[in-house]
């Protein structure tokens, strides 16, 4: 059985000017995968999100590019990868807590942000294909290892939410290297907190 899906940019049409704007009344379902399928990382940003079902994204696996640095390292990508799976999260996200989460991936309506939307077909454990929304890296050039400590949560991530071992196993064993300054950066550390340079 499909499942149907929102896409995140559909705003519900206003019937007057003057007339504000309702929260989303359609749930999206959002197929996570990577540091943002860590609940800590969705209660962080006060993002309301309901596990659905885990899934994998056929034919992809997680890759690490370009630079951010609140972490000191790479971010990831879902990278095509004939015969690979990518495992994550389907969430049903509703209301204005899609807009949180467009707003901590970095989505921009004008298509200028650091991900966008893209509709996926993913399949959970039991054969199931759900179509979902995927938050796809933008511009990606070499890989790039993340920082050890962004791995680790990355893998925290994975474990919390029950990934088949096997990859969570896999995942541990990328290459990492260890951040250079205490991460990550909090928005009040003085520093540069640019979250990422896609290039």
């Amino acid at each position: 059985m499909t499942s149907s899906v929102t896409l995140l940019s559909a705003r519900p049409p206003s019937s007057s000017k003057h007339t504000k704007p309702s929260p989303r009344s359609v749930p999206v379902l959002a197929f996570i995968y990577g540091a943002a399928m860590n609940p800590a990382w969705l209660a962080e940003r006060g993002i309301r999100a309901e596990p659905v079902t885990l899934a994998r994204l056929p034919d992809h696996r997680l890759s690490f590019h370009g630079y951010t640095q609140v972490w000191d390292g790479a971010e990831e990508a879902a990278l095509p990868a004939p015969g690979q799976a990518l495992w994550g999260v389907i969430y049903k996200v509703s209301g204005l807590d899609v807009d949180r989460l467009d707003a901590a991936q970095g989505v921009r309506l004008n298509g200028t942000g650091t991900y966008f939307h893209y509709p996926v077909e993913v399949i959970d454990a039991e054969g199931a294909v759900h179509t979902a929304v995927m938050y796809r890296k933008a511009a990606l050039r070499d890989e790039r290892p993340p920082s050890t400590e962004y791995l680790a949560y990355v893998v925290e991530g994975a474990k919390a939410c029950g990934l088949p071992a096997d990859y969570v196993e896999a995942v541990s064993a990328i290459a990492s290297v260890p951040a250079a300054y205490p991460v990550p950066l909090k928005a009040n550390s003085g520093a540069q907190t640019a979250e990422s340079d896609c290039c």
